[in-house]
């Protein structure tokens, strides 16, 4: 089954290695939690909100070990009036047996204010 696993963190500064660091470590829990081999994944998309143009996040795959070949791309996040600020968002798109309720989204940082209805049930 393909299965899709959030992610979200945000930064407190439009800083390169900041971006990057926040990234990793987010791609890493995504990761570890969910237990994902990079073989398994399909693609993953990152978006950042407008005020975040310091660098690629994407950046950040290629840092850990085993993911050269993961395709990742990265975009803008619609920019909405009063939305959470200086956020990266993740979607990554994985092949596994576990089932949607399995899955375990990761929010760090602010962004655990985008899924509250998450934490409720951890």
């Amino acid at each position: 089954m393909i299965r899709g696993i959030r992610g979200a963190t945000t930064v407190k500064n439009n800083d390169a290695d900041e971006m990057v660091q926040a990234t990793k470590e987010m791609i890493e829990a995504m990761a570890r939690v969910n237990e994902i081999d990079p073989e398994t994944i399909a693609s993953v998309m990152i978006s950042v909100t407008s005020d975040l143009n310091a660098t690629f996040p994407a950046k950040a795959l290629r840092l850990i070990d085993g993911w050269k070949y993961v395709p990742v791309m990265c975009m803008p996040e619609i920019d909405v009036p009063g939305s959470l600020p200086k956020c990266i968002r993740v979607m990554m798109t994985v092949n596994t047996t576990k089932s949607q309720k399995e899955i375990e989204h990761i929010y760090l940082n602010d962004a655990v204010k985008l899924r509250p209805d998450l934490l409720e049930e951890q």
